[in-house]
């Protein structure tokens, strides 16, 4: 129950019977001369005083509680974890800005955990699902256990990422896959694709030295044209060779283009 609170002023206008009732209201009961006013006024100044008291002890300990609750919140709630997909079978995980891990795919045969966490390129937890890896990383990112992922700057301002999205996006437009070990077209491998140092290249299936491209898109497209035309039409490239350039007709070129070396298919189009 709330009682008013009365100030020295308003309580020595009161008459004795009125502060009895207000001290009784109260709960006091004066220990001195009751039958002096000033008696049961100092009593309740008093009283009104230590409840006072009492009341901002109560709201310290409250607001200190509310901090400490609050406190623990946060040290119990796990951060909030930001996920960039490079492809479909390929993540980094960061926590703000830092990169603190990846989760990759094993596409070896007979394995069950195919999903992987590593950490510096080592491999540090694997799964049968994304999510199970993704949840070890939140408590092993929470608790401290989780390796510190080296932050590695990328030459010329071209990260890792933005390769890989880039490659992976010229890859989509013609249905290919990527793989750890290259580029595919259904099972067939057509080759690989790179950026090293701000430089793109290409190195299609059954060749040995990687070949500068322009960009990714030029990249891929010289991979889409490993097997763009029928087998059947490779046994032509000889007879198309022998004749005269004036003589070939575009589908010709394309032919050419399809199955001669890169290096050669360049000459024979600034020719």
């Amino acid at each position: 129950m709330t009682h008013p609170t009365y100030t020295q002023q308003a309580l020595s206008r009161y008459n004795l019977p009125r502060l009895k009732r207000i001290a009784t209201e109260l709960g006091i009961t004066p220990t001195d001369n009751k039958i002096q006013r000033q008696t049961w006024i100092n009593a309740i100044i008093t009283h009104q005083s230590t409840q006072i008291h009492k009341l901002d002890e109560q709201t310290t300990a409250q607001t200190e509680l509310n901090q400490f609750i609050a406190d623990q919140a946060e040290v119990v709630a796990p951060e909030l974890l930001r996920t960039v997909e490079i492809t479909f079978y390929d993540h980094e995980i960061y926590a703000g800005d830092k990169l603190i891990t990846s989760i990759t795919h094993d596409h070896t045969d007979f394995v069950t955990q195919r999903w992987v966490v590593t950490v510096n390129g080592v491999e540090e937890h694997r799964a049968d699902t994304w999510a199970k890896c993704h949840r070890y990383i939140q408590w092993h990112h929470q608790d401290g256990r989780l390796p510190v992922q080296e932050q590695l700057a990328e030459p010329n301002d071209t990260s890792g990422n933005e390769i890989m999205v880039q490659i992976f996006n010229e890859c989509e437009k013609y249905g290919f896959d990527i793989f750890d070990d290259g580029i595919y077209q259904k099972d067939m491998k057509l080759g690989d694709v790179g950026c090293t140092e701000g430089h793109w290249w290409v190195m299609r299936t059954g060749e040995c030295q990687q070949l500068p491209c322009d960009s990714a898109m030029d990249a891929v497209w010289w991979l889409s044209m490993v097997d763009v035309l029928p087998h059947a039409e490779a046994a032509n490239c000889e007879k198309l060779l022998d004749r005269p350039f004036e003589m070939l007709t575009a589908q010709d070129w394309e032919v050419l283009r399809a199955y001669t070396p890169v290096a050669e298919s360049r000459e024979l189009v600034m020719a």
